[in-house]
């Protein structure tokens, strides 16, 4: 039997874990054994008896830096299978064909930022490979870390109870996903479209399509840019 797909995280911080991960899907799936979650307390790799991580920026300017050393040290004394990654709002953006090539991997190490960051030279020795989740900022890679597994895990297998669900998710076909409806079939006046009610399964298709890509032209221009010269435009 395989080893199941691992988790290491990297992290000052090693309380934050499992968190989120620990409950739903994840957390089901973790008891189960379907995947596992290690995590580097980077302080005990500290030179120091302060267990200190950074150190003032040369340079000049406000904030910490991680120190080098100490991330090295962190990552050479960790035995872990899958790639080194840094959740970092300069990274390349994280993307669901990413996703699914680290799904289909043994496993991810998450090396996890804070203060005003990690010194660049660590990065570059170490072949960190640099992921952002949006053009914005947290207070450190944790949360983005959690995010990030939690994105894996439920593509692991026996992990998502009906795998057919997981086809017609936004950004599987290109498209973010069209609306959905249950009941109550009248709510606050606003009502379930009827082509829902219809039993017609191909014309259902088809709307739920077209509301896949008017969602996507009007929200994602980018990635209808993309879908459409994909597709030269076919519907």
């Amino acid at each position: 039997m395989s080893a199941p797909w691992t988790a290491t995280v990297l992290t000052i911080f090693p309380e934050m874990f499992p968190g989120p991960l620990g409950h739903s899907l994840a957390g089901k799936a973790l008891a189960e054994g379907r995947w596992k979650l290690a995590t580097v307390d980077i302080r005990d790799f500290a030179r120091d008896k302060h267990r200190s991580v950074d150190d003032a920026p040369f340079g000049g300017g406000p904030g910490m830096v991680m120190r080098p050393d100490v991330i090295d040290a962190a990552i050479a004394g960790t035995d872990a299978p899958g790639p080194l990654l840094c959740l970092t709002p300069r990274g390349r953006p994280l993307d669901q064909a990413r996703v699914e090539a680290l799904a289909a991997g043994p496993g991810v190490r998450l090396l996890c930022g804070r203060f005003e960051g990690i010194d660049q030279r660590v990065i570059e020795a170490d072949a960190i490979e640099e992921l952002s989740l949006g053009d914005f900022v947290l207070s450190g890679g944790e949360p983005a870390a959690i995010a990030l597994i939690d994105a894996c895990v439920r593509l692991l297998p026996g992990v998502v109870g009906d795998a057919a669900t997981l086809d017609e998710e936004s950004f599987q076909s290109g498209l973010l996903e069209y609306p959905h409806y249950t009941r109550p079939q009248e709510w606050r006046g606003r009502a379930v479209p009827e082509i829902l009610l219809s039993g017609h399964h191909e014309q259902i298709r088809r709307w739920r399509r077209a509301q896949a890509e008017a969602a996507t032209r009007e929200r994602r221009p980018d990635l209808w840019q993309r879908y459409h010269a994909q597709t030269g435009g076919a519907k």
